[in-house]
């Protein structure tokens, strides 16, 4: 009457009627995730196990789950209602992505009194593939994380288990499933084309997210269908999805779930182990330790493990304690000396905090991460997570320390939000497979399920893949927020440490971190609060290097030692004659023509393509040098035109400080720079109208950098 069978099934099909139940020994982290889409869609979840010691094995890699069974069995036992339909899912690694009214509609139109999830792969006996049934369309054989029924049915089926904790649980049903008479018997089949399970394990490239209304649903795009359980079983656990579905991320409300149980940090800060690690030569060592000195958090509160593999970096490492390991509540370090691998080092950088009672925090800190914001401990904290890391880039890259997804063999994975993330067009604390060079870890996991010394330690990954590996194995979950901007990371690549100041030459490697490094703090100002200053006609004097800039250079050239002789004879230029020769050093001498070729493109041109309208240059100069001044060697130099379209003179140290006179004279307009400014470049023509000399410095020494750009 009311429209068939269909209509009529359903009547007395009703949501209180369903029975949720799972197994959970323990309260993880996925088990949570587990009970919140439970509550969200007003299931009602009996748990059994709890408190219960773990029998069964990981049988995400042998078979295993046997404990499940035992324990379904009994509670079914107990249960007295025919009526009551009986859902049994697992908890660790499931969500739902629906509610009880689309669950039962949709186990009601496939017709059988129980029916199992499906999956593409066979799993724990290969041998039985020929005697599973085949279907019409979509998977054919049986997955046992999941399965609904009538209850006399669900008895029915599990009355005959008499295995053990430790036996298999996909194969005891799966040898029900392929007996046909036991099949037809308790009337079961497969949600073939997940419609109401989706099995992730062998399906991950089936399953995309689906956004609508305000919630999320996973779709599986090879059958078109919304399941209502998604099952991160096997290796797989539950990917990505499970940021999502059913409402922690939408692109309505954004991040749901990322202001809920935050840890306020009050007037007693928690005690942290800053676990800091250098493994190899890295540029920035000292920048690095400049920005951990300014992290907002009391020293008081914070301990310092350093390991240091680098005799490179000794120097650095220890004027840094000498001059400030006093702030802090100790300091340990570790050096080369002590031979040890990454996995060793890092191992026992764990466990100092795991045997310190006092250890709250353990903030691991790879020495290539720069961290520029001040507030990352707190913010990390106060998240109140397991295990989080700040998202940091590098500068031009999708590359992360973080991976947003796992292959089916636990390699690098892709997922389909991973460049939303990366680039801030999606915000909010992530669930995450894979993290490294820089996270916070909550002290107690070391003393219980992270108790394991060698975390980092396997013959086959390294050893953060191995770590990961050893937390995901133990049900502890992994997050990254990117809901602040917290740095970025160091390439290391090409770092060489042959020189004095070895960072001078990473203008290419690390373009950002070189520009803050050593460009003057104003340069960024010039064109908008019109910092370039017109001392005379067509010279123009503006900030180009900081004082580190100007001092490494210095340092490096004198570090050289090899100054000419101030002769006109000079093999170093073409032709081998210099008609106004200074004392100089050039910069192809010490290899650094390309770097600072780059520097010129990058900084100068700009400001000259500004200056001289309608000349466009690229820098090109067959000499760039740097001169020195002393009154008993050359004190001066006489009047000249450059073998340039326009030259720069940087000044590289400070008149009155370190030298006394200098300065630059303009015949033709009879007008001088006189005081340079240390870290300041005079930009003027070479050729015709500026005719210039060299004032005497008449004390100290000076320095300056000189380009003839585009002879």
């Amino acid at each position: 009457v009311l429209g068939g069978s269909l209509t009529f099934f359903c009547l007395w099909c009703l949501p209180e009627e369903l029975v949720v139940v799972t197994v959970a020994t323990r309260e993880t982290d996925g088990f949570k995730r587990f009970f919140r889409s439970a509550k969200h869609f007003n299931y009602t979840v009996k748990v059994l196990g709890e408190g219960e010691k773990w029998k069964s094995g990981d049988h995400t890699s042998s078979p295993g789950g046997g404990q499940k069974v035992r324990l379904l069995k009994a509670a079914v036992e107990d249960m007295k209602d025919e009526k009551q339909i009986l859902l049994f899912v697992e908890s660790y690694d499931v969500v739902f992505a629906s509610g009880p009214s689309e669950l039962l509609k949709k186990f009601q139109q496939a017709r059988h009194k129980v029916v199992f999830s499906s999956e593409s792969l066979i799993w724990p006996d290969r041998h039985l593939e020929d005697k599973h049934p085949h279907v019409a369309e979509g998977n054919r054989f049986l997955g046992s994380g999941g399965f609904i029924g009538h209850l006399p049915n669900i008895k029915e089926m599990l009355a005959d288990w008499t295995g053990e904790d430790t036996d298999s649980d996909q194969l005891f049903f799966t040898n029900i499933y392929i007996d046909p008479v036991k099949r037809k018997s308790i009337n079961i089949t497969l949600d073939s084309r997940c419609r109401l399970f989706q099995n992730l394990h062998g399906a991950l490239d089936d399953v995309v997210l689906k956004f609508e209304d305000g919630r999320v649903r996973a779709r599986n795009v090879l059958y078109d269908t919304l399941p209502v359980v998604i099952h991160g079983n096997g290796p797989t656990k539950i990917n990505y999805l499970g940021n999502y579905i059913p409402n922690m991320w939408t692109f309505e409300t954004g991040c749901t779930a990322c202001h809920e149980d935050l840890r306020p940090l009050t007037a007693e800060y928690p005690l942290v182990l800053i676990a800091i690690f250098i493994q190899q030569p890295t540029p920035f060592v000292e920048v690095f330790f400049e920005r951990l000195l300014r992290l907002q958090y009391p020293k008081n509160r914070l301990k310092l493990f350093i390991y240091n593999q680098e005799a490179h970096h000794e120097g650095q490492l220890s004027s840094f304690v000498k001059d400030h390991g006093s702030l802090y509540q100790d300091v340990k370090l570790v050096g080369p000396e002590e031979e040890m691998d990454q996995a060793a080092s890092r191992n026992l950088g764990f466990d100092v905090c795991r045997k310190d009672e006092d250890c709250d925090y353990l903030f691991v800190l790879d020495i290539e991460v720069v961290l520029e914001n001040e507030e990352t401990l707190q913010i990390l904290i106060e998240q109140n997570l397991p295990i989080v890391a700040p998202m940091i880039t590098r500068v031009g890259r999708l590359w992360s320390n973080f991976w947003g997804a796992l292959s089916a063999e636990g390699y690098y994975a892709r997922s389909e939000d991973y460049v939303d993330i990366v680039q801030g067009r999606r915000v909010g604390v992530w669930s995450v497979p894979y993290l490294s060079s820089v996270y916070l870890v909550k002290a107690g996991l070391l003393r219980s399920e992270l108790s394991t010394y060698e975390l980092f330690t396997s013959s086959l990954l390294d050893p953060d893949m191995a770590y990961c590996h050893n937390v995901r194995g133990q049900g502890v979950f992994m997050y990254v927020t990117n809901m602040h901007t917290f740095g970025r990371i160091l390439s290391t690549q090409n770092y060489q440490t042959s020189h004095l100041h070895n960072d001078l030459w990473q203008i290419f490697e690390n373009p950002v971190d070189w520009q803050e490094r050593y460009i003057h703090e104003n340069y960024t100002r010039i064109m908008r609060d019109q910092l370039i200053e017109t001392p005379c006609p067509d010279v123009y004097w503006f900030p180009i290097l900081s004082d580190v800039g100007c001092n490494h250079i210095v340092e490096e050239m004198e570090h050289f030692g090899k100054w000419s002789g101030g002769a006109t004879t000079d093999n170093r230029i073409q032709g081998g004659y210099e008609n106004v020769p200074t004392i100089d050093i050039h910069m192809n001498q010490i290899n650094f023509e390309k770097e600072w070729q780059k520097f010129l493109l990058e900084y100068i041109a700009p400001i000259t393509e500004k200056m001289y309208p309608g000349y466009f240059t690229k820098c090109s100069t067959p000499l760039n040098f740097v001169v020195r001044y002393k009154p008993d060697e050359q004190p001066l130099l006489v009047p000249h035109h450059d073998a340039s379209t326009f030259t720069i003179n940087v000044a590289l140290n400070s008149k009155d400080l370190d030298y006394q006179g200098g300065g630059c004279r303009f015949l033709r307009y009879n007008c001088s720079v006189q005081a340079p400014r240390k870290g300041w470049t005079l930009l003027h023509p070479g050729r015709l109208t500026h005719y210039h000399e060299g004032l005497p410095t008449t004390g100290g020494v000076r320095y300056i950098a000189v380009s003839f750009v585009d002879p």
